[in-house]
């Protein structure tokens, strides 16, 4: 199967510019790429789904090279956005692109050789090209026209509320010509005749496409293919959970909440998902999804994607970590093998409530659980009384008797009690 098959029947295929599947076809491997922003210090799974482009191309026998643009970063693509974006200094960004890199290693083959993956930084490039040399050499090839024509201008240079634009600057304007400058330094120094991105990167790539043609006497041929944006059954961008975006660096999103929100992704959208993030083979996702018809609720599609993706993502290890917190949560596992950033991630979602240790050795436990947490958990001594009478409570995960003392249960980490009543739980914290 080859790379445009493979693509079409995982969903991935937008678009591409004729003759780009012939190009494709070549013996020789030819050498494509992707650019990423590093306006922030991790990519996260919108990105992914783009590396997932990349993986496809080297495993179709192709060299994959990830831009990451210190130059365009600077500046901000104003594709897909209403307004202009914070610009970062040469420092940040540099620390960024350091961290981009680490995670795109565990996805693409580095070694030498004809498809061994490459990063390259536009700044490279930039960073002693002055004005007047770029609006000479450059500038002249493409008209204002061309470039307004692009969606991405259209949408942003009206600046009506109808759309809630804001107007484009004049940097941002610029972006698509330098983005379409990258792809003819790419071609020229490193044979490099395909450009891919998600389908709202159509236009910068085919104003790449165009320069190389004009820059080069109309001798040259470049091509462009995108992926399909990657959203919900809904129509709705997918990418974001309830706290924000899910990030590929384990500290800015655990990988406890990267593997919860992949298990959490909703039956109309995993068929989509274990296609695209996954390099599971067709007919292993049709076994699983027959399998996953028969008994929805046992989750078979989600737990195979969640699986997958943590390990690539992160680790096997992160990946039974964050499957033993889960089974802690919700199948009765043993509480006190948690650490404590995972213990938080866990129930992180639940009431906190901070008691002061020094009180907690005069206590009983019911006294703990309503007037020492603020009735937080029971309003009174006498509720908290009725529920235990009826086995309705636990300490971490031990039932409370009625006669107990606050101390009986061990803190978890000499600091934490996990209060469950009935099916809500509350976390305790010792201060």
């Amino acid at each position: 199967m080859d790379l445009i098959e493979e693509l079409r029947w995982r969903g991935m295929f937008h678009d591409m510019m004729p003759g780009t599947d012939e190009h494709l076809r070549q013996n020789a491997p030819i050498t494509g790429y992707i650019g990423f922003d590093p306006t922030a210090p991790s990519l996260h799974i919108g990105n992914l789904a783009t590396i997932m482009l990349l993986v496809h191309l080297q495993r179709a026998g192709h060299r994959p090279l990830a831009l990451v643009g210190g130059a365009t970063g600077m500046i901000g693509d104003p594709s897909g956005k209403s307004a202009e974006r914070n610009l970062l200094d040469e420092e940040a960004l540099r620390r960024n692109q350091a961290g981009i890199r680490a995670q795109l290693e565990k996805f693409l083959d580095f070694s030498e050789g004809p498809t061994g993956a490459k990063v390259v930084n536009n700044y490279d490039w930039f960073k002693e090209f002055g004005f007047l040399q770029f609006l000479r050499e450059v500038g002249k090839h493409l008209t204002v026209n061309y470039m307004m024509a692009k969606d991405s201008v259209k949408r942003r240079i009206s600046g009506n509320e109808e759309t809630g634009a804001e107007g484009i600057s004049y940097t941002e304007f610029s972006y698509q010509l330098l983005q379409g400058y990258d792809f003819f330094h790419l071609y020229k120094e490193l044979d490099t005749t395909l450009q891919m991105g998600a389908s709202d990167q159509w236009g910068n790539i085919t104003t790449g496409t165009e320069l190389i043609r004009r820059m080069s006497g109309g001798e040259g041929k470049a091509y462009a293919l995108t992926g399909q944006l990657i959203t919900k059954a809904d129509g709705t961008k997918y990418g974001k959970s309830e706290t924000g975006t899910v990030w590929l660096d384990p500290t800015m999103t655990s990988p406890y909440q990267f593997y919860q929100f992949f298990l959490n992704a909703a039956d109309a959208d995993v068929p989509r998902l274990i296609r695209v993030f996954t390099l599971l083979g067709q007919s292993e996702i049709e076994a699983l999804e027959a399998e996953h018809a028969q008994a929805p609720h046992l989750r078979i599609l989600q737990k195979a994607l969640a699986k997958d993706v943590t390990i690539r993502v992160h680790s096997e290890q992160a990946y039974e970590a964050a499957l033993a917190a889960s089974q802690v949560l919700f199948g009765g596992g043993d509480l006190a093998t948690l650490d404590e950033a995972t213990l938080l991630d866990v129930f992180a979602g639940v009431p906190h409530v901070e008691v002061n240790r020094a009180e907690v050795a005069d206590l009983d436990a019911l006294t703990l659980l309503s007037a020492a947490t603020g009735g937080a958990i029971f309003a009174s001594k006498g509720e908290a009384r009725k529920m235990v009478q009826n086995n309705g409570v636990k300490l971490n995960r031990q039932k409370v008797a009625l006669d107990q003392s606050a101390t009986a249960v061990p803190a978890l980490l000499d600091k934490y009690l996990v209060a469950q009543k009935g099916k809500s739980y509350f976390l305790i914290k010792l201060v």
